[in-house]
């Protein structure tokens, strides 16, 4: 089973939409753990001890929260609490539990976090060579692909110009589109 996600908005408290709070919850956090509700049981009733992976899409933003991006860090470092809990509640079974954390990754999730605005959401990647979903769709199946006594439970996965979350950035110098790519440390010159 794989978990993912979604962000929107780059709003700052106190001015954060109560509709992008729901739906961000909803989606990473409350679906997440329906969904390992719902296929732990099959998972736990194979023989020897139950079998399975369980394979949730965290993200840098769980580990190194960032502004404009409160509300989506928050839902991730949930992400990254249920896995680490569920990890140590299975851990009798034969149940794999895998964290894969990317950092800045070029999919629909800027696009998705303007609202659709695409002009918006390019600017994000401006200048860097981010992470394709292909990138991570190949850790993925790496992890999965281990013999079933390998647990590669903790991934977090950078193009090489990026090194952390925002550290190093100047929050007040940068427009809502390069805040909402705080994962980039260094852009390429231009």
């Amino acid at each position: 089973m794989l978990n993912s996600g979604l962000v929107k908005g780059v709003d700052k408290a106190p001015e954060i939409k109560s509709d992008d709070i729901n739906i961000m919850f909803q989606t990473n956090v409350t679906g997440l753990i329906a969904m390992t509700q719902a296929i732990l049981p099959i998972f736990l009733a194979r023989p020897d001890g139950g079998r399975g992976d369980i394979i949730n899409i965290g993200s840098i933003a769980g580990r190194e929260p960032y502004p404009g991006g409160s509300i989506y860090c928050a839902t991730k470092a949930a992400v990254r609490s249920f896995t680490d809990a569920l990890r140590k509640e299975l851990i009798a079974s034969r149940v794999r539990i895998i964290e894969i954390d990317p950092g800045q990754v070029e999919t629909e999730f800027s696009v998705v976090r303007f609202g659709g605005d695409k002009e918006k959401a390019k600017k994000v990647y401006e200048g860097v060579e981010p992470l394709t979903g292909d990138d991570i769709a190949e850790v993925v199946v790496f992890t999965a692909g281990r013999r079933e006594n390998v647990v590669i439970a903790d991934t977090l996965v950078f193009p090489n110009h990026q090194v952390s979350s925002s550290r190093g950035i100047d929050i007040d110098k940068i427009t809502d589109e390069k805040q909402a790519a705080a994962t980039v440390m260094h852009r390429k010159p231009t």
